[in-house]
């Protein structure tokens, strides 16, 4: 299976991270922003569809697209509007609590979009991807992505935060899974919307909208759900510095593995947590120079 690109649908903030409340990095990030990032680190060709403010934090997120890769031709940028920040907490297992300084309802994907081709990957993800204020843009890009022939993986990620938007984005979310080819989702994300927290349970419920559910639990043993089986993968114990990217290069991996032509999940897996166990170990969004010399 060779794919053109991976073409990337998500938001963009500055993540600043703290530790024992001291700031200790800024850098961009964003859930599908440091897949794609990562992809880019990898040699992944890649096309980034966000939007940001007209600021110099604007400025900071476009270049950073460039440096590792990325292209940024279809970054809609917003003059007189601030880019959005994210303020991570790392705690004493070096889990992060997020603080949002954003404002989804002035978000708009009002610039150049896009012409997704047969063979595209196109990634997709949290409340960007079922934010109702750019659904029509977002739901029009995935549709035409569908008849195009491209592969779609939806990484649900769905913040406590959002529990009340929950009866206007229910439908957003389950197109989401009717449209891709692979859904992740974890259990926290299940426990939000659907009140489910057992994995046969979860995927009964979801196994109408999708066929294949790759389920997360933290430092719990994945488990891939098709129709014909349910495979489970253990999760290797690492020592963490931070777990801010962990599922988005979980996401980035699974891919690479996927395009370098690697078709049974179990080798997929291995790769994917390959990439998430990298990132846990530096304080970061995404993969260090030693496992992108690695890949090559």
């Amino acid at each position: 299976m060779t794919q053109n690109r991976v073409i990337g649908i998500g938001e963009t903030v500055l993540d600043i991270l703290f530790k024992d409340d001291q700031p200790q990095k800024a850098v961009p990030g964003g859930s599908t922003f440091n897949s794609i990032v990562s992809l880019g680190r990898a040699g992944v060709p890649c096309i980034m569809v966000t939007e940001v403010g007209g600021d110099h934090i604007g400025d900071i997120i476009c270049r950073f697209l460039v440096e590792n890769g990325v292209s940024s031709e279809f970054v809609c940028r917003h003059e007189g509007v601030k880019s959005h920040i994210t303020l991570a907490f790392l705690d004493e297992h070096n889990d992060a609590q997020y603080v949002f300084y954003k404002d989804h309802a002035s978000v708009a994907l009002d610039g150049k979009l896009p012409q997704i081709q047969h063979d595209d990957v196109v990634l997709f993800g949290s409340f960007f991807a079922i934010n109702p204020a750019i659904r029509p843009a977002v739901s029009s890009m995935l549709h035409n992505a569908r008849k195009a022939g491209a592969w779609l993986y939806y990484d649900i990620n769905f913040r406590k935060t959002h529990i009340p938007d929950i009866p206007d984005v229910m439908a957003n979310i389950e197109e989401n899974m009717r449209l891709a080819d692979v859904v992740r989702g974890s259990m926290e994300d299940f426990n939000y919307l659907y009140d489910l927290h057992d994995g046969e349970a979860i995927y009964k419920r979801v196994s109408q909208f999708c066929s294949t559910l790759i389920l997360t639990d933290g430092a719990r043993s994945i488990r891939v759900f098709t129709p014909d089986s349910c495979e489970t993968y253990p999760v290797q114990a690492i020592e963490t510095v931070s777990t801010v990217g962990a599922g988005d290069n979980f996401n980035a991996g699974y891919i690479y593995a996927m395009m370098k032509g690697l078709e049974d999940q179990a080798s997929r897996i291995e790769m994917a947590q390959r990439w998430s166990q990298d990132v846990c170990r530096q304080i970061g969004n995404n993969i260090s120079d030693e496992l992108v010399s690695w890949l090559s």
